[in-house]
């Protein structure tokens, strides 16, 4: 066997809360890879409902990894949250019409971070929030309630408000290395051949089986 099928919605059986999201996407701007899942006893086939202000005009697309945990209650606020910074009030009067639509401001003059990036084998703890544009590196681990509002090293441990570096996981030179390897792209059945060594603390052993 070669692990769960990734086109399974609840690939543990008997346990709904934990969903391969990338089955419940319909929003063609929300781009999710293979075996990535949210946990959440509510109803976890709803992922979309955690990602704000995410109107389809603006383009803005949210991507997410491979292999990522995502946790109960993370939020992804979207580039659509921002109001215009430029002028005396930030109030959205031109929303509400009846001729206040006569202060629609340009695209320009909204703020626009890009697309919400986050990486390969990224653990994203319960009820973090990631602002718009941020960009999270692979094997990064987002800390419980962390408000992430700047991009995150890959395998880095961020936290708190706003999100701070708490700690690198490995060596820079092991990190270049599992970069490289990239072994979430591997077909599965070599995931599930070194498995043991994916999850162990052994990254020179992974990095000489995986050549």
């Amino acid at each position: 066997m070669h692990g769960p099928d990734p086109k399974n919605k609840h690939p543990m059986e008997g346990f709904p809360q934990v969903c391969f999201i990338k089955n419940t996407i319909t929003n063609p701007n929300i781009i999710v890879g293979d075996y990535t899942y949210y946990d959440d006893l509510q109803d976890s086939e709803n992922f979309e409902r955690n990602v704000l202000y995410h109107f389809p005009f603006l383009g803005d697309k949210l991507i997410i990894g491979k292999f990522c945990a995502i946790a109960r209650g993370v939020q992804f606020i979207m580039n659509g949250a921002n109001h215009k910074l430029s002028g005396i009030s930030t109030y959205p009067f031109q929303i509400f019409g009846n001729g206040w639509e006569q202060v629609m401001p340009a695209p320009d003059d909204l703020p626009y971070k890009g697309d919400t990036v986050i990486g390969n084998d990224v653990w994203i703890g319960y009820e973090a929030l990631i602002m718009p544009g941020v960009k999270i590196g692979n094997g990064a681990i987002i800390s419980s309630r962390a408000v992430v509002t700047a991009d995150v090293p890959a395998y880095s441990i961020v936290g708190g408000n706003p999100a701070k570096v708490i700690k690198t996981r490995f060596p820079q030179q092991d990190i270049e290395g599992l970069e490289a390897l990239a072994w979430w792209d591997w077909p599965v059945e070599k995931i599930s051949q070194h498995l043991k060594d994916i999850v162990s603390g052994d990254i020179s052993s992974l990095l000489e089986k995986g050549r």
